[in-house]
């Protein structure tokens, strides 16, 4: 049964929607979900389905709606895909946890950091259904305004790094 990792959009992340882990991980399991790991507190949970991707991720965010009053928006990666997202990220002297990847439910169009508002020197990269954005100061003082990157959920690439080799451990 192959392996997916949901990425869930704006939860338990500066004052945006809560959700324990414990909760998502029944979630998962209520849907007929197999092997669920929840992975931090930013919602990512690992499991295995024989549904499609699009399904899957259509499922949860329909069940997160039902216990939440609003869909998040889920993101669906294998790990082959992470780690491939992992292998060709840019900035190759970023620190990893200054690099961090918008994952997007479809490919950003190409004129997608057209409006991008880097003051602080971040710079951005476009990559199918990925943006990559180094911060060089960091993120959390950032003001970076990418308006594309607003429907996506992004993770550090030691965040990425991790779900891939949890992702394909569990296919082995």
């Amino acid at each position: 049964m192959p392996v997916h990792v949901a990425l869930l959009r704006a939860v338990n992340v500066g004052g945006t929607t809560s959700l324990a882990m414990a909760d998502l991980k029944a979630i998962c399991e209520g849907l007929g979900f197999a092997d669920v790991k929840t992975y931090i507190q930013s919602g990512n949970v690992l499991f295995r389905s024989d549904l499609p991707a699009a399904k899957a991720a259509a499922m949860l965010d329909d069940a997160l709606e039902e216990k939440l009053g609003k869909a998040p928006g889920v993101m669906i990666r294998t790990g082959a895909q992470l780690q491939a997202i992992a292998d060709r990220a840019p900035f190759p002297d970023a620190q990893p946890n200054l690099l961090h990847v918008v994952f997007l439910s479809e490919p950003a169009p190409a004129d997608a950091l057209d409006k991008l508002v880097a003051p602080d020197g971040e710079e951005a990269r476009l990559a199918g259904s990925e943006i990559y954005i180094h911060f060089p100061n960091g993120s959390g003082r950032s003001k970076l305004k990418l308006p594309a990157a607003k429907s996506g959920t992004a993770r550090n690439l030691n965040t990425v790094r991790k779900l891939a080799a949890l992702a394909l451990e569990m296919e082995d």
